[in-house]
């Protein structure tokens, strides 16, 4: 954050006021627990729990937690939906303290503004069809609180979760088009990210609470927790991609050298961000090389015992660690105002056949890096460990197992 202060000194650039930086954060946890979380209890915990008909006192804990742990979303969707608007609302209006903005009046008067001239639409209609959508998404999740209702969890969670896309959706819609080749990419690239980062920190967080039911679950459950992990890994390594690829694009954008990441206010923030998203990658990589192939072998020698300790200890204190850094990247994220190039005095960003085949070239070995990744990660759970232990990843503690047992971990 120190860093971050010191972009207050440099040409250029402003800091934002403190009530734009909280309510831009909120905005995104909110959103981030939403659609992360509707589409990691979809794509990974739904499908695990399907299949777990052996340990249904688990299932039922784990789909319980699960309406809670998205009723709790909706909330905070709701809560921090009002603020963004009523930012909006300030940020709209000249001079207009934030305290005034959050008037329903105000509000009211915004949303109904008149176009623009030369606009296919109110930018103000816009965010009223936005929010509409937001609200019916909040309701939809928060009736997970009643008892009654979470026995539909699955219909529930799949209906949301296209209306949870949507809210951010409809937000990007421009208001007056038609838009250049550049600002299209932009406007694609922007939703992209959003979307790709919310999924991915959205749904740590819905599985670190999951996993904080771990005192009431039995042995059972380590196959289920095996398969939760194994299919959000591909969620997060597909989400990463989608990241890294999409930063690339809006950091060439606004950085025109590499310089301007530590001489102007937006390179700061930037660069910040960076260090922090490379901190969750290199995490990830750690559950994907390390965690993963020893869960996989676990699993597959059926050992209970180092299956459940690997999957509901060891690999949530990781994931604990990925959230307080996908929390930190979304404080940073309100600071990323104006452009580095602006206030370098840089030209803007135009692209080109060479930017476009430059771009292509690292999106490739993005892709190349990921898929040795993932094979490695395979190529690492089908090696035998060492005969009769089974060594603790975290610990170094070691057991002794049968002696029929070829292969431990």
């Amino acid at each position: 954050m120190n860093t971050l202060l010191l972009a207050a000194d440099t040409v250029g650039y402003t800091l934002p006021p403190l009530w734009r930086a909280l309510t831009k954060t909120a905005y995104f946890i909110g959103l981030a627990g939403a659609i992360g979380g509707l589409v990691t209890y979809a794509g990974a915990v739904r499908p695990a729990l399907r299949g777990s008909a052996d340990a249904a006192d688990d299932v039922a804990l784990l789909r319980d937690r699960s309406a809670v742990g998205l009723a709790c979303s909706g909330v905070v969707l709701l809560v921090s939906g009002y603020f963004q608007l009523a930012a909006r609302v300030a940020r709209a209006g000249t001079g207009m303290p934030f305290a005034d903005a959050l008037a329903p009046q105000r509000i009211w008067q915004f949303l109904r503004a008149p176009a623009d001239e030369g606009s296919w639409i109110a930018q103000g209609t816009i965010f009223l069809v936005q929010n509409l959508v937001l609200l019916v998404t909040a309701t939809i999740l928060t009736a997970l609180f009643a008892r009654g209702v979470r026995r539909r969890l699955d219909t529930i969670a799949l209906t949301a979760l296209p209306l949870a896309l949507a809210v951010t959706l409809i937000g990007a819609v421009p208001a007056s088009v038609p838009l250049e080749a550049d600002a299209s990419l932009d406007l694609a690239f922007t939703q992209i990210h959003i979307i790709s980062g919310t999924v991915w920190l959205g749904g740590l967080v819905l599985l670190v609470a999951l996993a904080g039911a771990r005192g009431r679950l039995s042995r059972n459950a380590g196959p289920i927790w095996a398969g939760i992990w194994r299919r959000f890994s591909l969620t997060a390594m597909i989400c990463v991609a989608a990241v890294l690829i999409s930063g690339l694009w809006m950091s060439w954008e606004h950085v025109g050298a590499v310089s301007q990441l530590w001489t102007t206010g937006y390179g700061l923030a930037l660069l910040v961000k960076i260090l922090l998203v490379l901190g969750l990658v290199t995490a990830g990589a750690f559950n994907q090389l390390w965690l993963m192939p020893r869960i996989a072998r676990a699993r597959r020698t059926d050992e209970t015992a180092s299956l459940f300790r690997l999957t509901l200890r060891h690999f949530p204190k990781v994931v604990w660690g990925e959230v307080v850094l996908g929390l930190a990247v979304l404080s940073v994220v309100p600071f990323l105002s104006g452009s580095a190039r602006t206030e370098a005095g840089s030209p803007q960003a135009e692209p080109s056949a060479g930017v476009f085949t430059a771009g292509a070239a690292l999106v490739l070995t993005l892709v190349v890096s990921l898929y040795v990744t993932a094979k490695a990660s395979d190529a690492l759970s089908r090696r035998p460990a060492a005969a009769g232990e089974l060594v603790d990843a975290m610990t170094g503690q070691t057991a002794r197992t049968p002696s029929h047992n070829s292969s431990g971990i």
